[in-house]
């Protein structure tokens, strides 16, 4: 029997967060993959990769497994209701809701997250306890039936866990061998644990601007889980 995954395919995503999980996927057997968003034109992500959807909201399966990306699009989720409404639906009777970066503040805006341990990029990691969840500063983390990756590249890490629940250890190793994913990065300046003082706070600073827009989309979504309870 065929185990469906979907991945949330929206406007200005990081591409990074959708197709590192989806090339793990791909490489599961027995399993079939979507790319799910409203309608079937091409999306743009953040960098300029259009992307075609597989299915829509409509006529999409149920889904075993549903995958929520990030990336500045993420913003516009936070109050999407029909996006949201197609969120909780599906993850109503998925056996594993997940998300890759800042996608589980999306999870988190459709109330999904509450009580639950989750991850998300550093730099909007602690927004994650406005909605009800507990931060946690891990490159992937499994709380029940959630798995969250941390940021873009941990994707593939996210995918090779979700691989191993699913099927074992030993095909998901022979996953990671197939993609030769062997990471040996040229520098150590990845996370905030490693990067130096000098890196950490230029980033900080090209990202505030953006961080504070995420920030208030991520306490109106609060708000209105509030509201709702």
């Amino acid at each position: 029997m065929s185990f469906n995954i979907g991945l949330l395919l929206f406007p200005n995503l990081t591409q990074l967060d959708l197709t590192g999980p989806w090339e793990v996927f791909a490489r599961m057997p027995n399993v079939t993959n979507y790319l799910i968003w409203k309608d079937r034109q091409p999306v743009m992500s953040d960098r300029g990769l259009a992307i075609v959807p597989t299915v829509t909201f409509s006529d999409c399966p149920q889904l075993d497994l549903i995958c929520i990306p990030g990336g500045p699009g993420q913003i516009a989720l936070m109050d999407d209701a029909e996006t949201l409404d197609f969120v909780r639906r599906m993850a109503e009777n998925a056996k594993w809701v997940t998300s890759v970066c800042t996608g589980s503040l999306v999870l988190g805006a459709a109330g999904l997250l509450q009580g639950y341990r989750a991850t998300s990029h550093w730099g909007s990691l602690d927004q994650l306890s406005l909605l009800g969840a507990t931060p946690v500063a891990e490159r992937v983390v499994r709380d029940r039936n959630r798995i969250t990756g941390a940021g873009v590249t941990s994707g593939i890490d996210f995918a090779l866990t979700v691989a191993k629940e699913l099927l074992g250890r030993e095909i998901a190793e022979n996953i990671q061998l197939q993609m030769e994913y062997d990471p040996a990065p040229p520098f150590h300046s990845g996370s905030p644990r490693s990067a130096s003082p000098q890196r950490l706070a230029e980033a900080k600073s090209q990202m505030q601007d953006f961080i504070a827009r995420r920030r208030a989309a991520t306490e109106s979504a609060a708000a209105r889980l509030k509201r709702d309870q």
